[in-house]
């Protein structure tokens, strides 16, 4: 399994309608074959000091390998967010990870 997380800091001085077109964005890739599974969300409100909650959006993908990921950043979907949207935030952080255990445990 291959964790893609990016967290995004958006302009203040977005409009709606260009907020209206990041979140179609987020969808957009979201949707793109090879992703297993895809989140979009806000700051938790959790209050611990170790906790960021300085960013506007999260989107969490998962991909069954690392092949997938890679397909995924050069899908034309990908592209045409990334050249769409990228002057809507002014900062964003990727974590990629892998799982190093199997499965994921279920609660």
């Amino acid at each position: 399994m291959f964790i893609h997380a990016v967290y995004f800091w958006l302009r203040d001085d977005l409009s709606a309608a260009q907020r209206a077109q990041f979140e179609a964005g987020l969808r957009s890739v979201r949707a793109i074959e090879g992703v297993a599974q895809g989140y979009i969300g806000v700051p938790a409100p959790t209050d611990r000091p170790v906790i960021e909650r300085s960013y506007t959006r999260a989107l969490v993908l998962i991909f069954a390998d690392q092949v997938a990921h890679d397909a995924y950043q050069v899908h034309p979907v990908h592209d045409t967010f990334r050249a769409e949207c990228g002057a809507f935030w002014t900062a964003v952080r990727i974590y990629d990870s892998v799982s190093d255990d199997g499965e994921p445990k279920r609660a």
